[in-house]
């Protein structure tokens, strides 16, 4: 039959990125500061990487069909990747 679909609410997506990342950036700060962290908002586990690409690749190893939140790590800045 057909592909199964999968809706995505980004503004969720987001929002519980945005939590995770505050949960766990004291402790990823200090070593992994201008990395890049793909985040899987369901269970919060995360991957790390120098480019985005690495990090989104790490996610979807384990997570093929997923969409991640991501962000560099020490930096206000935000991008979900599906």
């Amino acid at each position: 039959m057909g592909q199964k679909v999968h809706l995505v609410d980004k503004d969720e997506i987001v929002e519980k990125g945005q939590k995770i990342y505050e949960a766990i950036k004291d402790k990823l700060e200090p070593e992994h500061k201008g990395e890049l962290v793909a985040i899987e908002v369901e269970t919060g586990d995360y991957f790390l990487g120098r480019r985005v690409i690495e990090a989104i690749e790490k996610a979807k190893r384990k997570y093929p069909d997923k969409v991640f939140y991501v962000a560099r790590v020490g930096f206000p800045v935000v991008h979900v990747f599906r």
